[in-house]
């Protein structure tokens, strides 16, 4: 028909447009077909299964149509083979740009991969040589100019620069970096040349591992979308049933529900009055087949998890369990470690008190020789302030959680820790040793005491610097309704000290390691819900006790496997942009929700009494999908940084 000019037969017509319909159907569409057999197979129907039924149906009409023109059978019946094909491929555009759009939600993934530098400059045989980025291995020396990216995980062993680390931390300047730091791969030299030693090469970086982190977490499942999936699961069987309902009543009572159309014809152009009663009723249940597909409902949460994950991955905060963004919603109280948390965990000795008679440098050269053994940040604080080398043999080390070290030097034994370690061995504390002790305690510093053959020979005090920022965080996180609780393993009196000077709500003081996750069960005992956050070094079972999990670290020394959240900066900030992450992702979730759901409910009862054109309702259903896949992708845009917190 052209202009309104038939030019060929209505019977060509007909047969040109079933067969066309069937191209469509059981060509591009055959995908859609393919899907909706083996889910119905399965008892499990899923949205391809109402239009694969929709289109078929349609099709049939045109068939039962061709049937009747040629005396095949003796009843009209009204064809809807056209509207079929135009069905699915409304659907099949729809699925396609919802596709495309997906695909830029996942750009974080896309960013990381590009960072990968494609070649390396290593030192070999005292000369420079150029080799592609898999033929580094470990060991190499690499020589990386201003603007070049550092191939591969390595430590600095020559020179001094400034690194740009925003893509994988999140932090906007530049950090300087010399001989004995760590660079992590993918990262830009900004300014002078600088001698790396590969550390990791392929898929044991620190950037693979964080690609592989944002994909798991961008397919995984959070409680809420286990809410939508059931739903789906029963509402293709629902809205089957609606249309065998809305079938019959249309079939059985024509007459009665005719005005409707009549009515609504003076305003709705696409309503048709004068079709036989069967061609109605099949009309009007094609348009609540079609218009119901909860395609929307599915999307809801997996694009915004992509998105979210994805620009949580752009500001140094890897989503390792989906899960995580809606519980942070619920959390109530954060938990922080101290150590390397709240303060830098570059303990210092800042007074040593010598108690005893005889070299204070010999004592000092036991003392380091038993601590040197050890890997705790006090023991290394104590063996740098003595500054002493050519240490002599230990005989019978031995560490204490909590508590300290003890050791054998020149067949002296030596002890080095707190209160809890001179009660272990039965050491009482002279009037004057008690008198420094108390002091150095009521400045709020660590007292270690360092025994001699039962005998306590010096008293030092250290102290780890608090971080910047951890003040104005826990000021922040205070405003937004979070109770916020210290633990470490510092005695009472320091603890009170550090946490007035930080401003946190509650402490516990002189936890061992193994006991931080009953201090955070008894939080979850009382009703709250808790956010653990910790070095994720030590802190493990804690971590995994908790609601929710937050690993904060530095770089490559991160243990990406210890938290449900990772913060690659070790900026306490960063706790701020995970919580602001968290509440703008499930605001598009819940804004998603809202949607597919509205959609389906305003939408059914107008096709249910005819007043939808089950093309428009397919185009309908496709704008619905796309809606959300686009509301998704704000996401993007969002700034998740905090205000500054004066």
């Amino acid at each position: 028909m052209v202009l309104g000019i038939h030019i060929t037969s209505h019977l060509v017509m007909e047969i040109a447009m079933v067969t066309g319909a069937g191209f469509v159907l059981f060509g591009p569409g055959m995908e859609t077909l393919r899907s909706a057999i083996i889910s119905s197979k399965n008892l499990t129907p899923n949205m391809d299964v109402l239009i694969a039924l929709g289109t078929t149906a349609s099709l049939i009409t045109g068939l039962v149509s061709l049937a009747y023109m040629i005396g095949i059978v003796s009843s009209p019946f009204y064809s809807f083979a056209g509207i079929s094909a135009m069905i699915m491929a409304f659907h099949l555009t729809g699925r396609y740009i919802e596709a495309k759009a997906r695909g830029r939600a996942s750009d974080a993934i896309t960013k990381l991969l590009t960072l990968e530098a494609k070649t390396a400059r290593i030192i070999k045989n005292g000369l420079e040589e150029e080799i592609e980025i898999s033929q580094l291995r470990k060991g190499d020396v690499m020589i990386v100019r201003p603007g070049e990216t550092i191939p591969t995980d390595g430590v600095v062993v020559d020179g001094k620069s400034s690194v740009d680390e925003s893509m994988v931390t999140g932090e906007s300047m530049p950090v300087v970096r010399e001989k004995g730091d760590e660079v992590i791969g993918g990262t830009i030299n900004t300014e002078g040349s600088i001698r790396v030693q590969a550390k990791e090469i392929g898929d044991d970086t620190f950037l693979n591992k964080v690609i592989r982190l944002v994909e798991e977490a961008q397919g995984s499942k959070i409680p809420i979308q286990d809410f939508a999936d059931r739903v789906t699961a029963i509402f293709v069987p629902v809205v089957l049933v609606l249309t065998a309902i809305t079938f019959s009543i249309w079939l059985l009572f024509p007459e009665s529900l005719r005005p409707i159309l009549i009515w609504a014809d003076s305003f709705i152009p696409w309503i048709i009055t004068d079709l036989e009663p069967v061609s109605q009723a099949f009309f009007v249940a094609l348009a609540v087949l079609v218009i119901a597909c909860p395609c929307a409902l599915g999307l809801a949460t997996p694009t915004a998890l992509m998105v979210g994950t994805g620009l949580g991955a752009e500001n140094g905060i890897l989503i390792r369990k989906g899960e995580a963004i809606q519980r942070l919603e619920d959390v109530t109280t954060f938990v922080f470690d101290k150590t390397g948390t709240l303060t830098k965990g570059e303990p210092e000795v800042t007074d040593w008190v010598n108690l005893a008679d005889g070299s204070e440098e010999k004592l000092k050269k036991k003392i380091a020789a038993v601590e040197n053994l050890s890997e705790h940040p006090l023991s290394r604080a104590i063996t740098n302030f003595t500054g002493a080398d050519d240490l002599p043999d230990v005989k019978n080390f031995e560490s204490f959680t909590g508590m300290g070290v003890k050791g054998e030097v020149d067949g002296e034994r030596i002890l080095a820790g707190n209160r809890d370690l001179l009660k272990q061995f039965s050491i009482e504390l002279e009037s004057n040793t008690e008198t420094e002790a108390n002091r150095l305690l009521e400045e709020g510093k660590t007292t270690i005491f360092l025994v001699v053959e039962n005998q306590v020979s010096a008293v030092c005090a250290i102290k780890d610097t608090i971080k910047e920022d951890t003040p104005g965080v826990i000021r922040s996180l205070q405003k937004k309704g979070f109770k916020t609780v210290m633990l470490t393993g510092d005695q009472t009196k320091v603890a009170e000290i550090i946490s007035k000077e930080i401003g946190i709500d509650e402490f516990y003081a002189e936890v061992k390691p193994g006991e931080k996750s009953d201090v955070i069960k008894s939080l979850q005992n009382r009703g709250e819900v808790v956010a653990m956050v910790g070095d994720g070094i030590n802190d493990a079972p804690a971590l995994t006790q908790s609601d929710v999990g937050i690993a904060l670290g530095t770089g490559t020394d991160i243990a990406i496997e210890s938290g449900s959240i990772i913060l690659i900066d070790g900026n306490p900030k960063a706790i701020l942009r995970a919580i602001n992450l968290s509440k703008e992702t499930f605001k598009k979730i819940r804004q998603n929700l809202f949607w597919a759901f509205f959609y389906n409910l305003v939408m059914l009862p107008v096709a249910m009494v005819g007043w939808m054109h089950p093309v428009l309702a397919e185009i309908a259903m496709a704008m619905s999908s796309i809606n959300v896949v686009g509301n998704s992708r704000r996401l993007q845009s969002k700034n998740i940084e905090e205000p500054e917190t004066k």
